[in-house]
């Protein structure tokens, strides 16, 4: 975790951010940087094409990658999450930064999703197919719903960067098998899935953007 150095410097004054816009890891960076109003250049990444300054910058070459004006750079959404909310936190997201529900996310439930989603990719699991992901995916959402209970977000009553965190995979879990999803006795759930759906923060950060090229005009992010 945290940032190396890179000696080639951006081509503007501001971060740069390579995202792309379906990656749920992108996706809560976006909303970090927003929320926080941390201004970037944000580049566009065709996964099927990823740019060479992507690769220099990063040579895993996985999005989100933001590269800072004084060469560093951080690789993960979460060093990216805090260290916009770092420079302005004004909804005090950084208080409900929850390591153990976050790495419950990225762990146990990203293990599930991916082999639910994207079950022709894991065939050397034969005792434990599609299906058994889907159900140990809904058990963690059904634990997520009885903690939603009492409360209208995972850490009280308003959204902090666990929900981000949090929020970007459960949406890819929906989405997958919606009306099934939608079935499932997780009403808690499914009310705060409706909410982050419908934000205006979630909404201002989905916004389609051409892949970059190197020499296009810069996409000041946010706008």
């Amino acid at each position: 975790m945290g940032a190396k150095i890179l000696m080639t410097e951006p081509a503007t004054d501001l971060p740069i951010l390579y995202s792309f816009r379906r990656c749920p890891y992108a996706m809560r960076a976006r909303m970090a940087l927003a929320i926080s109003e941390t201004q970037v250049e944000l580049r566009e990444v065709k996964l099927a094409d990823k740019p060479d300054a992507l690769r220099e910058a990063s040579p895993k070459a996985t999005v989100p990658v933001l590269h800072l004006p004084d060469g560093r750079v951080l690789e993960q959404s979460l060093d990216i999450m805090r260290w916009a909310l770092a420079k302005n936190d004004p909804e005090n997201w950084l208080n409900g930064d929850d390591t153990s529900l976050i790495a419950l996310a990225d762990g146990p439930f990203k293990h599930h999703l991916d082999r639910y989603k994207y079950a022709d990719r894991y065939t050397d699991e034969p005792d434990h197919g599609k299906m058994d992901h889907r159900g140990e995916g809904l058990g963690i959402l059904s634990d997520l719903n009885f903690r939603l209970a009492d409360r209208a977000q995972l850490m009280g009553e308003t959204r902090s960067l666990a929900d981000i965190a949090l929020f970007p995979f459960i949406r890819q879990f929906a989405n997958h098998d919606r009306d099934w999803f939608d079935a499932q006795p997780i009403p808690h759930l499914h009310s705060w899935l409706e909410r982050h759906l419908e934000s205006d923060l979630f909404t201002s950060v989905m916004t389609k953007y051409t892949p970059w090229k190197s020499g296009d005009e810069p996409v000041i992010f946010p706008g």
